[in-house]
């Protein structure tokens, strides 16, 4: 049965802000749009919603659209309904964000993308619509995590040592930590084991690589 409402109805969109660690800072992936509004302005990748999907597939195939990255965990980061954020029609969009770290990922440009490139957060170019928002709340969103979950690990490959760790930890939380008093305290939460194995870099001493425990969880930190 169909039903038909006097009242107009807004549009829904899904924007997704994927961040990785590269060049010591932490990097959103944007693209370069194609078509109006905003044509030639970056913006975050993302798009309509169809009829028949559901907000996580219609985020992901977006992405997947604009950039070719496809595989990523998806996380719902909050929803953007200003009455003019788009020029084109009343539209709530719903954000997401991803974790990556960066040898995982080869974006290229496709769809109605006409570039797409990885920029520092503190060096992002104007955005479209209300990306900038978004972008901003996803980095607060991440920066809040760090402090009480595992959400670190990440941006790390499989083996790390403390001081990689440590070093993402202070890139989320745009601060400097103590060596000593940070490496006490992630040893104390028991979240990292070693692995056997060392790494040497040159004239410094060996330095012993570790794995975190439960990889593929974002653990809440007690």
């Amino acid at each position: 049965m169909k039903f038909c409402y006097e009242y107009p109805h807004p549009a829904v969109t899904t924007d997704i802000v994927v961040f990785t660690i590269g060049d010591q800072c932490l990097q959103a992936l944007l693209i370069k749009r194609n078509n109006e509004p905003f044509k030639d302005k970056w913006a975050l990748p993302g798009g309509f919603v169809d009829i028949d999907e559901d907000l996580d597939t219609g985020a992901s195939r977006e992405l997947e659209e604009e950039t070719n990255v496809t595989g990523v965990y998806l996380e719902q980061l909050y929803t953007f309904g200003q009455p003019d954020r788009d020029p084109r029609e009343r539209v709530i969009t719903v954000a997401y964000y991803a974790l990556i770290p960066p040898e995982k990922l080869t974006p290229v440009a496709a769809s109605d993308a006409a570039e797409v490139k990885w920029f520092a957060l503190d060096n992002l170019p104007p955005l479209a619509f209300d990306h900038r928002a978004i972008v901003d709340t996803a980095q607060q969103r991440i920066s809040a995590k760090t402090r009480y979950s595992t959400i670190a690990f990440q941006f790390l490959p499989e083996r790390f040592t403390l001081s990689e760790l440590q070093g993402v930890f202070e890139i989320l939380l745009r601060e400097n930590l103590d060596k000593r008093n940070f490496r006490k305290w992630i040893l104390a939460l028991n979240c990292v084991e070693e692995t056997g194995e060392i790494r040497r870099n040159g004239q410094h001493r060996p330095a012993k690589l570790y794995c975190a425990k439960n990889p593929d969880r974002v653990d809440i930190i007690k």
